[in-house]
């Protein structure tokens, strides 16, 4: 078990740089705290496995593809190019903004999937892959609020403070009576994001549909367009699964 822990840790530490892809031995050696010669065992076994790949030129490591090839299967046995990424495309060209798919993972939610829309000068940039708080965000708000109530009460009272858990809890109540959840500015300044439950054939949530968008300059009649959109979209592609809601 140490093994596997140390190698997820080394996993960890070249997946969250967002400006650097590759590594020295002696950089995830004090990243990890592992000696050198720990670390050298580690990266040589992990390459074997496709975990980890090197610069055989400048003798630094990156994340292998066997995580894009286990990744791609996982993404197509999810349904989504068949069904829900056709349905994201049609909500991206109606709307002219970015749309999103994110999945819930425990206290976190991964976006596993985003259009951008090619006509929009500014775009909101959220990087596939990227783990979100599931109590920041619209999409996550909504996934949230759409759960079996002993997982969404577990994870609000790991992320929510006891003197906000209240008025959190009123605000699910909400969003889910409403079909949709909303975001100002949560995560990045100046911009916003709406979002739709989407469920699966046995009705069971599987993740959220969201729109995100800027807000200079944004008109409470264009609002409300994003609003019923996300909306349309997400019953679309839950229907498409099967779902019956």
């Amino acid at each position: 078990m140490q093994t596997i822990d140390r190698a997820m840790q080394v996993i960890k530490v070249l997946n969250e740089s967002d400006i650097k892809r590759w590594f020295s031995i002696s950089d995830l050696s004090k990243e990890c705290g592992l000696p050198v010669s720990t670390m050298h065992r580690l990266l040589h076994s992990m390459i074997k496995h496709g975990l980890v790949q090197q610069d055989p030129d400048l003798k630094l490591y990156s994340m292998g593809n066997t995580w894009l090839e286990y990744g791609l299967k996982m993404y197509d046995t999810f349904d989504f190019v068949g069904l829900i990424r056709p349905e994201m495309e049609k909500l991206m060209h109606e709307v002219e903004e970015s749309v999103y798919f994110s999945k819930p993972i425990g206290l976190e939610s991964l976006v596993i999937e985003r259009i951008d829309c090619p006509h929009n000068p500014i775009r909101i940039y959220d990087q596939l892959g990227i783990r979100i708080p599931m109590n920041i965000g619209a999409a996550n708000k909504v996934m949230l609020a759409n759960m079996p109530i002993k997982e969404a009460l577990h994870i609000v009272n790991e992320l929510v403070s006891g003197e906000d858990r209240e008025s959190f809890l009123k605000l699910l109540q909400i969003i889910r009576q409403q079909g949709y959840g909303e975001s100002f500015e949560e995560k990045t300044k100046g911009t916003s994001s709406v979002a739709a439950p989407v469920f699966n054939h046995s009705n069971e949530l599987i993740g959220a549909v969201s729109i995100g968008y800027v807000n200079f300059n944004l008109k409470e009649e264009r609002q409300h367009f994003l609003i019923e959109k996300v909306k349309q979209y997400g019953l679309q592609i839950s229907v498409k699964l099967g779902s019956k809601k």
